[in-house]
């Protein structure tokens, strides 16, 4: 997560200092990546669409043999702590669900099946718009795992990194059929016809917290559909999404420039901060 971590840290329940080493050393899941992770966007004090970043977590966590916490909502309330003693009422947060055993190295036994982590930073500004790279072979859409956030997320971070030392804001990743997938950390819309449409998770993408706000919430026509790269070319609109970012515009494909303005996006746009508004005040009631 880009961004210094703020003072305190939620460590299996505690409040520690983010500074403190906390994970022993030989646990599988800190030298293999074998754990599940989520990134939260933290609106006036509230973690937003807390629930379903927990089914995510839950279903990946089935997926990979990780064990989660049994309280959904006292993890809730401690997140809600975590914001209110770092004093970052508007932030962001990663949750991660760390497998325990010991690994390949014996490490000392801590009897729990998996270590519960969290930790806060400021959001860091970013462009307007952003400028995209494409990278082939970027997913594996047959893979079982696919979708899955994973602590063993280094392939994302390279292509991430990789982009950015080139001038791109993301990688554009394409599957094996050459149908497009995602970015590293985001999900990928274009407006065609008035309609707005997003790669289906068959594609191989992770199926984001804000990409399922805006199919079933917006109240706009969202859909699904496989998509070329070419078609993101011939769109009237490109735009991606991800909890941090919200909705960011898409003004470049490698050197090919895309028009703008984005009438739909600003329009989904403005749902997605009334529909976050109305979440956050049913939160505090």
């Amino acid at each position: 997560m880009r961004g210094v971590p703020h003072d305190l840290a939620l460590y299996n329940g505690r409040f520690v200092s983010s500074r403190d080493p906390l994970l022993p050393l030989g646990q599988a899941g800190l030298f293999t990546g074998w754990g599940v992770f989520t990134t939260l966007r933290i609106y006036a004090g509230i973690p937003f669409a807390f629930e379903r970043h927990w089914e995510r977590l839950t279903r990946d966590a089935g997926l990979l043999a990780v064990e989660m916490p049994k309280d959904r909502d006292a993890l809730r309330d401690r997140l809600i702590e975590l914001a209110r003693r770092n004093r970052c009422p508007e932030a962001k947060m990663r949750l991660n669900i760390v497998r325990a055993d010991p690994g390949i190295w014996e490490s000392v036994r801590t009897g729990r099946a998996s270590n519960v982590a969290a930790f806060s930073a400021d959001l860091v500004p970013g462009p307007d718009t952003a400028a995209l790279c494409v990278r082939a072979q970027g997913r594996h859409a047959g893979s079982r795992f696919a979708g899955t956030k994973t602590l063993s997320w280094v392939h994302n971070l390279a292509l991430f990194r990789a982009a950015q030392n080139s001038g791109y804001a993301d990688a554009l990743l394409l599957n094996e059929f050459d149908h497009v997938s995602e970015c590293t950390s985001a999900n990928v819309f274009i407006v065609r016809d008035g309609v707005t449409v997003t790669p289906p998770l068959s594609s191989g993408a992770l199926p984001g917290i804000t990409r399922e706000v805006m199919l079933g919430e917006l109240g706009e026509p969202v859909e699904e559909a496989t998509l070329r790269e070419s078609d993101l070319y011939a769109a009237d609109e490109v735009f991606i999404t991800s909890s941090t970012r919200e909705l960011l515009p898409v003004d470049r494909i490698g050197d090919r420039p895309l028009p703008g303005p984005w009438p739909v996006m600003e329009r989904l746009r403005g749902k997605l901060q009334e529909y976050v508004a109305g979440y956050v005040r049913s939160a505090r009631r």
